[in-house]
């Protein structure tokens, strides 16, 4: 990377160069083919990110002069603080750029929204295997122990 990592809210002429990375991480956790999220989810997500109505937001990594990486986070209620969390829901960075420190400020600028809305928590999760992510989570954050479960209607 030859230039510095900036790390600003997604605005709506990103739609065209957030795409490919929205696309990029979905692939990374195999969501392609017949296991795809389907156009209208995709759909939803970008118009959230710009409905001031909704707890969902996004923040994009310049570098070089294009889009990087992404961050998705959101902030709800919850039953163990009176003060919101902050889950950071997608985290993703083109592959060309990783190791370069585009995560780490992303994270980090999550950090800062998150203080700047009076959040006390954050958390977020990645699957067993990713190994790589990891390695920056285990220096950022501690790892809580819990497990998730799923289930399908």
């Amino acid at each position: 990377m030859t230039t510095a990592v900036i790390v600003r809210p997604v605005r709506r002429e990103d739609y065209a160069s957030w795409r490919p990375l929205w696309d990029g991480y979905n692939a990374f956790y195999e969501r392609t083919g017949p296991t795809a999220l389907p156009e209208a989810v995709t759909a939803m997500t970008w118009a959230r990110f710009f409905d001031v109505y909704e707890p969902v937001h996004a923040l994009v990594a310049e570098a070089d002069g294009r889009l990087v990486g992404l961050a998705h986070y959101l902030f709800h209620r919850t039953t163990t603080r009176i003060e919101p969390s902050c889950y950071l829901n997608d985290l993703f960075t083109d592959p060309a750029f990783r190791g370069g420190g585009v995560g780490r400020a992303l994270i980090d600028a999550v950090f800062v929204a998150a203080a700047d809305a009076g959040v006390a928590g954050i958390y977020w999760m990645t699957h067993e295997t990713n190994h790589t992510a990891m390695r920056l989570y285990d220096r950022v954050a501690i790892r809580s122990g819990f497990i998730r479960y799923v289930k399908s209607p």
